[in-house]
């Protein structure tokens, strides 16, 4: 969230990385829409072992998993929560949130008898 005056040029620096986040995501999904390789996928991007989909407290899809190679939340085998996810390939194998694209291993089954699993988790969106 960033705080503004109506009338008045925003000169926060955050505002800019924010629109350079956004153009990003719109590129990506205008390339995801015309069936080409959109332009921040790379084999770069971190790459999220042992995942699920999941419905959090946000009420935004994300994703859960153990990160590697991620550029702000460093180590191996670390457990996160993805900000909220926008494109999934339908292979599993690629996945753009808000900030990033992700390299997707294995995807973490919980059967649905799993009581403590929170509503949503471990069964792939449709």
């Amino acid at each position: 969230m960033l705080i503004f005056d109506l009338n008045s040029p925003c000169t926060n620096a955050r505002l800019g990385i924010l629109l350079e986040r956004l153009k990003s995501l719109v590129a990506d999904i205008e390339a995801v829409q015309a069936g080409t390789t959109p332009p921040s996928l790379n084999e770069d991007a971190p790459l999220l072992d042992d995942w699920r989909d999941t419905e959090t407290y946000r009420p935004v899809w994300c994703l859960t998993g153990r990160s590697n190679g991620h550029p702000l939340l460093p180590g191996s085998g670390r457990m996160i929560m993805t900000s909220e996810l926008h494109l999934i390939s339908r292979d599993g194998r690629f996945a753009r949130t808000a900030s990033r694209w992700y390299l997707l291993g294995d995807y973490r089954q919980v059967p649905d008898n799993d009581l403590d699993a929170e509503p949503g988790a471990g069964r792939r969106m449709q």
